[in-house]
């Protein structure tokens, strides 16, 4: 869990009821849980605060509807205790008794979860055995080898602690989806190409496109005769920093930068971005860090059964599993076994009585079910509506036929207008949305916006370049828009008469510090007063969060999609960003079904700074699919001659 060191009970900003908002209790609830294992408590009491928290963070309902009706424990997953204090929370603004709760740990015990293979259980030992009350006294505790002395550890578990605690040190964290595939895919192709391999496939969370991603998860199909052979080629292949292990089935490696021949190449960020995320020291961090693979080996004959299996989710996972109890069946990576055939053998063994799959599609088959594409499979309804023959069908980045917030050299861009058309043409794209920013916006003291009269020549220059284009039989055009900052009471940047003048605008909180100290319901408000605007088309890059660089600042986005689909369904269009930038992702993918069923068309955008950067839109499309989202439902999948008559109207 990232930003562990910061556990804290949240302190209302409100003089009334509700004092905490939804989100704020979830990570509240999430706290809770890890804080108790920390305690060795009961397991089922861990459970629950999980489960809650988990519950309140899909809750499309207002939580403070549901308290002020009384109905808080008819949520399924909240029984009374934890609805006590949900309610004691929003109502009174306090927290029973939990104070003592974070009282009695250690920040520096909730540092350690940080150290990759560490948990709270583990921790908890050593707190007690040891006195280790920090990271500093986990590494001074492994170097002198009583860590070692402690019953189920022993000198490996103490040398992969002092490894992780290197490792944490070298690069802390998660990485981003766009390093994380690097990594990934890179090392996917190295395994693919080593004699003996007759297929290899990416699985975990890099498959199923999460955000961030922790380690690499590589199958492969290895023949028995040839394991050792590969095995041993694994652990040769340039870019390895460490092998961590290698066992019959399974080599365990740290991968560095050095796996990439030609060096890691970071792209063009926006000033904003880079700030957040280390400034000038971010690229050696992000260069000198590292990551954890495995790769597993396994039979060709059992490899569609093990892909599934570490693809995950666990929560998917679990989900199956019980789907193949029901039919008198066991699932696990090595197949689909009849309980009665199988009997107690394990492993390969019980491979042999398995149900074949060719692919995972047979898998799924096997089971009654529609394949669910990785993307959807974090058990969010994709079971029932695999079920049910009801999936969507999710969008393609070639369903794309253009973008509309890309940033040139009139504010913080590096390429030229027709730089960036031409780059757009090279995609097939139909149209670009030039979405410079406005004048207000400031970064390091420095004004990157452009001023009304600079903005309004740019519209000039886009007028005669769509002019040519359209005389020479083109069907391309550029969308002249801005990028026009949401300021804190809800207006925007640019006066009535500039904004008129654009085909669209983007609108976007930058200057958080305003946002982040002021209440909830309030920066609520003022996003819906910005949206009301009638020159106001697109939401950017909604909540604010850089990945690993900083939180969003707090408001309601149910209640302003909700507000959104209203102007809608009156005529009036209003988008949702997805900000395809990595460093983003924003709209988080968690949203886009609850957007999508309130009529509010999403948009990805890669938000480029230069011609590179307009194919971060693969990203969007990746988040878009985990939102279950199909062509339909992105506004971006429209054509350029609709598109126009849509921003003319």
């Amino acid at each position: 869990m990232e930003k562990t060191s910061a556990l804290r009970l949240p302190v209302s900003r409100r003089d009334e009821p509700p004092h905490f908002s939804k989100a704020q209790v979830a990570d509240l609830l999430e706290q809770v849980g890890i804080l108790l294992q920390l305690t060795d408590a009961n397991v089922f009491r861990v459970r629950a605060y999980q489960n809650a928290s988990r519950i309140l963070g899909s809750l499309e309902d207002d939580l403070w509807d549901v308290i002020q009706e009384g109905n808080i424990t008819d949520v399924k997953g909240i029984g009374k205790g934890i609805g006590g204090l949900i309610t004691e929370a929003l109502t009174e603004g306090t927290w029973g008794e939990l104070q003592s709760l974070y009282d009695e740990i250690e920040p520096g015990m909730i540092e350690m979860l940080g150290i990759p293979g560490l948990g709270p259980k583990r921790i908890k030992v050593m707190h007690d055995e040891l006195g280790v009350e920090s990271i500093a006294d986990l590494s001074a505790a492994c170097e002198s080898g009583a860590v070692a002395d402690l019953d189920g550890f022993g000198e490996k578990s103490q040398q992969k602690l002092l490894d992780g605690i290197e490792l944490l040190a070298r690069f802390k964290g998660r990485r981003r989806l766009n390093v994380g595939l690097l990594y990934g895919e890179a090392f996917e192709a190295q395994v693919a190409n080593i004699p003996g391999v007759s297929r290899a496939q990416l699985a975990g969370s890099a498959r199923r496109r999460r955000e961030t991603i922790g380690d690499i998860d590589v199958v492969a199909a290895v023949e028995p005769d040839d394991v050792e052979a590969v095995s041993e080629a694994i652990r040769s292949l340039p870019g390895i920093a460490e092998v961590k292990g290698a066992g019959e089935s399974k080599v365990s490696v740290i991968l560095e930068a050095s796996l990439f021949e030609s060096g890691m190449d970071l792209g063009t960020l926006d000033g904003g971005v880079f700030d957040a995320v280390g400034g000038d020291d971010y690229p050696d961090m992000e260069t000198s860090g590292t990551i954890e693979a495995q790769v597993r080996m396994v039979p060709a004959k059992v490899f569609a059964y093990t892909l599934a299996y570490f693809t995950g989710s666990k929560e998917h996972n679990i989900r199956m599993r019980q789907l193949a109890i029901d039919r008198g069946l066991r699932l696990n990576e090595f197949g689909l076994f009849p309980e009665e055939e199988a009997g107690d053998l394990k492993g390969l063994e019980a491979a042999e009585f398995s149900l074949e799959a060719a692919d995972e599609e047979d898998i799924y088959r096997h089971l009654e079910l529609s394949w669910v594409p990785p993307e959807m499979r974090e058990d969010m309804g994709e079971i029932e509506a695999a079920a049910a023959g009801e999936l969507p069908e999710l969008v393609k980045p070639t369903d794309l036929r253009g973008s509309f917030h890309n940033h040139t050299t009139l504010s913080d861009g590096v390429a030229t207008l027709e730089q960036m058309a031409r780059a757009a043409m090279q995609l097939d794209w139909e149209f670009l949305g030039i979405s410079d920013h406005s004048q207000l916006l400031n970064i390091g003291g420095r004004q990157i916006g452009a001023d009304a009269e600079d903005m309004l020549a740019q519209g000039e220059q886009i007028r005669v370049l769509n002019e040519g284009w359209e005389d020479a039989g083109k069907d391309f055009r550029l969308f002249h828009g801005a990028e026009c900052d949401i300021l804190p009471d809800g207006s925007l940047d640019y006066d009535d008469a500039t904004r008129k003048a654009l085909s669209h605008v983007v609108g976007s909180v930058h200057q958080l510090a305003g946002w982040n100290n002021r209440d909830e319901q309030e920066n609520t408000e003022a996003l819906i007063r910005a949206i009301e605007d009638p020159t106001f088309t697109i939401l950017g890059h909604p909540t604010g969060r850089i990945l690993q660089g900083r939180d969003g600042f707090p408001f309601d986005l149910h209640q302003v999609l909700r507000r959104m689909g209203e102007l809608n369904a009156e005529g009036t269009l209003k988008s949702v960003e997805i900000n395809a930038s990595p460093y983003r992702l924003d709209l988080d993918w968690r949203f886009c079904r609850f957007a999508r069923d309130q009529g509010v068309p999403v948009c990805i955008n890669p938000d480029a700074h230069d011609i590179r950067g307009l194919r971060d839109v693969w990203f969007g499309v990746q988040m878009a699919r985990k939102g279950w989202l199909a062509a339909e439902d992105i506004l971006n999948c429209r054509s350029g001659s609709q598109l126009e008559n849509q921003f003319s109207n």
